[in-house]
C-alpha cells in the first residue's frame, strides 16, 4: 500500500509545487514592483474572458464529436449537482459558525482547472494513470479527454460562480447598481452623439493614447447603433412582465464568456465540417488548424498560469501590511479547517463510491475508465483560484481579497493531501473495470 501511495503522492505534490511556484512568481513581480494591483485585476479580467474561452474551445471543440456528445452528459449533471451541494453545506455551516461571506463560495467552487489540468500531467507523465487506459487507446488521447471533461466541469464552475458568487458574497449589494454601468450611461446621454464625440476625443477634447484609430464619423456611428439598441432593449424589458423580467435579469448573469466559449466549441465540436475545418490536417480539410485553432490554442493555454500570478499578486499585498502592521486580511482558523475537511475529506469519501457504484451497477455512463476516474476527483481538490477575479467585480474590501488570497496559497500548501483521493479514484475505477 506504501508504495502504492508513493507514486500518485509524487504526483500530487509536484501539481502543488508547480502552483505554489506560481504563486511565488507573482509575489516577487510584485514585490519587484514588475506587476501592480491594478494591472493583477486586468490581467484576472483578461484570464476570465478572453483566455479561459479560448481554453474550453479548443479543449471541448477538439475532443467534442456527435459520437461522444454523450459523454460529457454525466459532467454536466454530476458538476451542477455536487456544485449545489457544497453551497448548501457552505450556507448552513456559516449561518451556524457565523463565518465570514467567502467561506460559502470557498466551499461551493473548487479549482477545476488549473490545478486538475496539472495534476493529470503529473500523473500522466509519472504512468500511473495507465492500468485505467484501455487497449486500443493511447495515452495522449486519455490525458486529452481527461483534460476536456475538467474543462467542461470549469465552465459549469465559472458561470454558477458569476451568476451566484455576487449575491453570495455580497447578498445585500446585490441590487446595487454596477459603477462601470453608471459611467456608461453617463456617456451615453447625447443624442446626437456629443458625449460621443468627447469620448472619442478624450477629456477636454484633446486626443490621446486612449483616442480611438477608427474614422471618427464610423465610431460615432457605432456608438449611435449601441444607444439605439440599449435604450430599445431596456424600453422591451419594461413592458414584461415583472416575474419575466427577474427570471431575464437572472437568466442573463449565467451569459458569461467561459459559457459562451464552450458553447462554441460544442458547436465546433459537434458540427462535422466544422470539426474537420478546425482541428483536422490541413490536407485532410483542416484550412483553419495551422492559423486560427493555432492561435486559440495559444490563447488559452495562458489562462492557467496567469490566473495563478494574479494570487501571487494578493498575497504579496497581504505580506506588505502584515509587515507594516496594518490589516491584511483574517482566515479563522475554523473556517480554514472546515474548508479543507470539504474539499479534501468529506467529497473524496462521497464521490468514489457513489461514482463506482454507477458505474457497476448502472447504464448511465459509457464504458470510458476516464469519464470515472475524472467524475471521481471533480468535487475534490483547494477552492477555485477565480474567487479572486470574483472578489475584483463585486468590488469587496482590500481585507477581504486578501484574506482569500491567503486562504488559496494555504489551501495549495496542503493540496498534497489530493493523493490519498487520487489513489481511491485509481483503485474504484480499476474495480469498475473489471466488473463491467
Amino acid at each position: 500500500m506504501a508504495s502504492e501511495l508513493l507514486v500518485p503522492f509524487v504526483g500530487a505534490i509536484e501539481a502543488a509545487v508547480s502552483v505554489l511556484l506560481t504563486i511565488f512568481f507573482g509575489v516577487l513581480a510584485a514585490q519587484c514592483n514588475l506587476l501592480s494591483p491594478t494591472a493583477a485585476k486586468e490581467i484576472s479580467r483578461l484570464c476570465v474572458r478572453m483566455f479561459l474561452p479560448a481554453l474550453l474551445i479548443y479543449k471541448i471543440g477538439s475532443n467534442l464529436q456527435q459520437d461522444t456528445g454523450v459523454r460529457y452528459v454525466p459532467i454536466l449533471i454530476w458538476s451542477i449537482t455536487y456544485t449545489l451541494l457544497s453551497l448548501g453545506i457552505g450556507t448552513i455551516a456559516c449561518r451556524i459558525f457565523k463565518a465570514p461571506s467567502w467561506v460559502k463560495l470557498a466551499c461551493c467552487f473548487n479549482n477545476t482547472t488549473s490545478l486538475p489540468l496539472l495534476l493529470i500531467q503529473s500523473l500522466g507523465a509519472t504512468g500511473i494513470l495507465n492500468s485505467i487506459i484501455l487497449d486500443g487507446d493511447t495515452s495522449a488521447a486519455a490525458l486529452d479527454r481527461a483534460e476536456s471533461y475538467f474543462l467542461v466541469s470549469a465552465m459549469v464552475s465559472n458561470s454558477l460562480t458569476f451568476a451566484l458568487g455576487p449575491r453570495l458574497l455580497r447578498p445585500s449589494d446585490e441590487d446595487a447598481p454596477d459603477d462601470d454601468k453608471d459611467d456608461a450611461d453617463d456617456g451615453e446621454l447625447g443624442e446626437d452623439g456629443e458625449d460621443a464625440d468627447a469620448m472619442e476625443r478624450g477629456p477636454d477634447g484633446i486626443i490621446d493614447e486612449e483616442t480611438s484609430l477608427l474614422p471618427q464619423r464610423l465610431v460615432r456611428h457605432t456608438n449611435h447603433v449601441e444607444r439605439r439598441g440599449y435604450r430599445g432593449t431596456l424600453r422591451w424589458m419594461d413592458r414584461l412582465p415583472p416575474w419575466l423580467q427577474t427570471f431575464l435579469d437572472f437568466a442573463f448573469q449565467f451569459a458569461n464568456a467561459p459559457l459562451i466559449g464552450a458553447i462554441v466549441g460544442a458547436v465546433i465540436g459537434l458540427t462535422p465540417p466544422l470539426h474537420r475545418l478546425f482541428f483536422n490536417d490541413s490536407n485532410e480539410g483542416g484550412y483553419l488548424n495551422a492559423w486560427l485553432t493555432s492561435a486559440v490554442k495559444n490563447i488559452g493555454d495562458l489562462f492557467a498560469s496567469t490566473q495563478i500570478i494574479v494570487v501571487g499578486v494578493k498575497l504579496s499585498q497581504s505580506l506588505r501590511k502584515m509587515k507594516a502592521g496594518e490589516d491584511s486580511g483574517v482566515v479563522p482558523k475554523a473556517s480554514l479547517a472546515f474548508i479543507t475537511f470539504i474539499r479534501f475529506v468529506f467529497w473524496p469519501l462521497v464521490s468514489i463510491p457513489f461514482i463506482w457504484v454507477l458505474a457497476t451497477k448502472t447504464s448511465l455512463l459509457n464504458g470510458d475508465p476516464i469519464l470515472y476516474f475524472v467524475l471521481m476527483l471533480m468535487p475534490t481538490g483547494p477552492p477555485a483560484m477565480i474567487l479572486v477575479a470574483l472578489t475584483d467585480v463585486v468590488k469587496s474590501p482590500e481585507e477581504e481579497k486578501m484574506a482569500i488570497a491567503k486562504l488559496l496559497t494555504i489551501s495549495y500548501s496542503i493540496t498534497p493531501l489530493i493523493c490519498f483521493a487520487v489513489v481511491g479514484a485509481l483503485k474504484a475505477t480499476e474495480s469498475a473495470i473489471s466488473s463491467r
